[in-house]
């Protein structure tokens, strides 16, 4: 075959959304949402701020730790839902492990 063959390196790499990492760049798309919805243009300038704030802040956290660092976090500290909650998993209250 004279085509060549494109093999990927990586198969397992987080959602991106240009060249940020979609937990990297959901709190900006969140506060442009909210900005957008305040109907302002300072609100929306304000959020916008408080959105790059948060998400720099949050890149700068987990520069040097897992991937999936943030989802780590996220199933420790907050609440349990049905939506969030993991059936092979003990519930995040339960600290100590037997066995």
């Amino acid at each position: 075959m004279a085509t060549d063959t494109y093999i990927p390196r990586r198969l397992d790499d987080q959602w991106k959304i240009g060249f940020w990492d979609m937990d990297v760049a959901m709190p900006v798309l969140f506060a442009i949402f909210v900005g957008w919805l305040a109907g302002t243009r300072t609100a929306f300038c304000i959020c916008v701020a408080i959105g790059i704030t948060i998400s720099r802040k949050l890149s700068k956290v987990k520069a040097d730790k897992h991937e999936a660092y943030v989802l780590h976090w996220m199933y420790w500290w907050l609440p349990c839902t049905p939506l969030t909650a993991l059936a092979s998993t003990p519930p995040s209250h339960c600290r100590r492990m037997i066995g």
